[in-house]
């Protein structure tokens, strides 16, 4: 049976116009794929295969085995004499399995549970996911509940003989859960064969491609491989389009959102030392931490503070008229390593400011973005959070850093970007995705990220080189 197109393939031009203003990450609409077969049928072994080869940043294997429902003390106590049937559909709790199933393909935070086969129950213990590209779920009714189904790109069906699958079973559950023989045959015999003709093998009808013989099969599993490579480079092509779409029906900055720093002789003498190829580690380290100092300062006025509620006096008693404070938290997150730059400027300005980071990186061969560590704090309600990065060119790295952002329950009128080289066609893409955004930049330049390797003059535009200056490893 032949696989067909994947709906997650279609170009940002299918969404509505105000959604094609707005930036759709990839994790937003992640590649899922599906993996069903009898109990020992090699499922895990297919989807590790396929994790293994696609080698792609941000793959999640997820098995349907941590959606077992809870159990009472009563079926516990089942479970311990192996007279508790795990197989049957009403073991597992479908509708959860579908909720974090949806949840993950709308790009959101999810808490997944965790089952433990030595308590017969869940754990305390939950496994956070955010931000996958692809999410390969693999487990016996993977194939079975119809909404789930909806929800998957590639749907496959594992068939191995059942007596293989028997014997793979008695193996497993005795090296890895610590069972005795006795009762995992008495649950096959009563509980595993039965369910598994009557209610896995028909979602073998489900399925987009059958694997003959399991994970023995190469070359079934090699074309399908080769299916979800065209797929996510179809994806991937589809992403840079829309992100090279971002911002073009801005036909000039809006400066109510942007600061430019003045070119004063400070700044244009200092822009001199960090530019000259001549100068010094240390100076470069000197002069920049002085720059980012400003646009530090510079963003910080963009802060809400109000009146103080407690009296002020001056050293020598008298009453300071009409103090205000700070009524915002400040949070700064980085964009690893560039980012990291402002962390010693920072930590003078404002020393309590909690510090997260994000690693976004492109491809090497198509360019994209791709979000590869995110570690944030918890954002507290209204605070501000100001998105360091030392050079901006594309866009692209800052523009998914701000969707990560969103992503944690951060306003987007809350969120400054604070760089110190940018392009307009950068800040254009930004804000075309995000026009609430504030953003603080020391030097702004005309020249396109493709147009700054023809202009001399502008070359520091589209060359990143300032975290590799400042930390030594140019």
């Amino acid at each position: 049976m032949s696989i067909p197109s994947s709906p997650s393939s279609k170009p940002p031009s299918a969404h509505t116009d105000l959604q094609a203003t707005r930036y759709i990450p990839p994790w937003t609409s992640p590649y899922i794929i599906g993996v069903a077969g009898f109990s020992g049928s090699g499922k895990t072994t297919v989807a590790q295969k396929i994790i293994d080869q696609i080698n792609e940043p941000w793959t999640v294997l997820l098995s349907m085995d941590n959606f077992y429902k809870p159990l009472t003390p009563e079926q516990r106590q089942q479970a311990f004499r192996n007279e508790y049937d795990f197989d049957a559909p009403e073991s597992v709790d479908l509708d959860l399995f579908y909720n974090c199933l949806l949840s993950l393909k709308e790009g959101r935070r999810t808490d997944i549970p965790v089952y433990s086969f030595v308590l017969h129950d869940r754990t305390e213990e939950k496994i956070s996911i955010y931000g996958a590209n692809v999410i390969i779920v693999e487990g016996i009714y993977c194939l079975y509940h119809p909404k789930v189904l909806e929800l998957m790109d590639t749907k496959i069906y594992v068939d191995t003989d059942l007596d293989i699958c028997y014997c793979r079973r008695l193996l497993r559950d005795i090296v890895e859960r610590k069972r005795d023989i006795e009762g995992i045959i008495q649950q096959w015999d009563t509980f595993v064969k039965p369910s598994s003709v009557n209610c896995v093998r028909p979602t073998l009808n489900n399925a987009d491609v059958v694997i003959p013989h399991g994970s023995d099969n190469l070359i079934a599993i090699d074309m399908i491989i080769k299916h979800i490579r065209m797929q996510l480079k179809q994806k991937s092509i589809d992403h840079m389009r829309h992100l090279e779409s971002l911002g073009k029906h801005i036909a000039q900055i809006d400066y109510t959102s942007v600061t430019v720093l003045p070119k004063t002789n400070q700044l244009l003498g200092m822009k001199s030392i960090i530019l000259n190829r001549e100068t010094s580690n240390d100076d470069f380290i000197f002069y920049f931490d002085r720059i980012a100092s400003i646009l530090i300062s510079e963003a910080l006025e963009l802060v809400h503070y109000s009146p103080s509620t407690k009296e002020i006096f001056t050293p020598i008693g008298t009453k300071v008229q009409d103090p205000i404070v700070q009524a915002q938290e400040v949070i700064a997150v980085n964009i690893i390593k560039s980012g990291d730059c402002y962390m010693r400027s920072l930590r003078r300005i404002i020393p309590q400011a909690a510090v997260g980071k994000v690693l976004i990186q492109s491809d090497s061969q198509t360019g994209e973005p791709q979000l590869h560590t995110e570690k944030l704090p918890p954002f507290s309600s209204g605070c501000k959070v100001l998105l360091f990065d030392a050079q901006v060119i594309s866009g692209a790295a800052a523009t998914m850093a701000v969707k990560v952002i969103l992503d944690h329950g951060v306003s987007e009128s809350e969120i400054v970007l604070v760089v110190y080289f940018a392009t307009e066609t950068a800040i254009r893409r930004v804000l075309g995705a995000f026009p609430q955004v504030k953003v603080v930049v020391g030097d702004l330049s005309s020249a396109s990220p493709k147009d700054g390797q023809d202009n001399e003059s502008d070359w520091w535009m589209s060359t990143r080189f300032i975290d590799a200056r400042y930390f030594g490893t140019d």
